[in-house]
């Protein structure tokens, strides 16, 4: 059985014992999300998978690619733009940091998500993986607040694995990795490491080495 059977085969287990009918997905149009979307759909049927696209401000691009994954996977995906909500919310607050205004967008989405979840009576399910976790890449309340989180055991390398055993389009498997909390900004510039350095530390650590590691 492959790591993709074993994580499906996962969901449709912890969806059955939450006692919940499906799976809300938001989807940025990056790699971790795609997969996460797609593993859902191959566990609990298309029909049983929302996958939200939530623009902030966002290029044009991500929502396509967002559509293009939602479309491969036969999910539906609705579009819901928080570009004004943004927008009210930041003239009322008092200036802040690039890194705290970035952050209002991922907090922002996962209200959204878990109106859905709420709604339809499903597990809003996360896209974040090990490597991330592990260095605590993410913004707490924002996409870090999710009921499961499938990719949570799986490196950023095994991510990319899963991706082309289930068919991602390639066009996502090619993208620069992102969160999309400002233009230009990619997860391996903001991290000042590459996923594979990073992953080759991460694994090492996990395997007891103390000293002697470097990316």
């Amino acid at each position: 059985m492959s790591l993709a059977e074993r994580i499906e085969q996962w969901i449709a287990a912890q969806i059955e014992v939450a006692g919940v009918s499906g799976a809300v997905v938001g989807l940025s149009g990056g790699i971790d999300s795609a997969v996460v979307a797609g593993l859902c759909a191959r566990a609990l049927g298309p029909d049983n998978v929302l996958g939200v696209i939530m623009p902030a401000h966002s290029l044009p691009t991500d929502a396509a690619d967002a559509r293009l994954v939602a479309e491969a996977w036969g999910i539906e995906h609705p579009t819901i733009d928080l570009s004004g909500v943004v927008d009210t919310l930041m003239a009322i607050l008092p200036e802040g940091t690039q890194l705290a205004n970035a952050n209002v967008k991922p907090r922002l989405r996962m209200i959204v998500l878990y109106y859905m979840a709420n709604t339809l009576g499903r597990a809003v399910v996360g896209t974040g993986n090990r490597s991330e976790l592990m260095v605590g890449y993410s913004t707490k309340y924002g996409d870090s607040g999710v009921d499961l989180l499938p990719l949570a055991g799986v490196y950023k390398h095994q991510v990319y694995e899963i991706a082309r055993e289930i068919g991602v389009p390639q066009t996502i498997i090619d993208r620069p990795p992102s969160a999309g909390l400002w233009e230009g900004q990619t997860d391996e510039a903001e991290m000042g490491v590459t996923y594979a350095d990073l992953d080759r530390v991460l694994a090492a650590m996990a395997a007891g080495v103390e000293s002697g590691v470097s990316p």
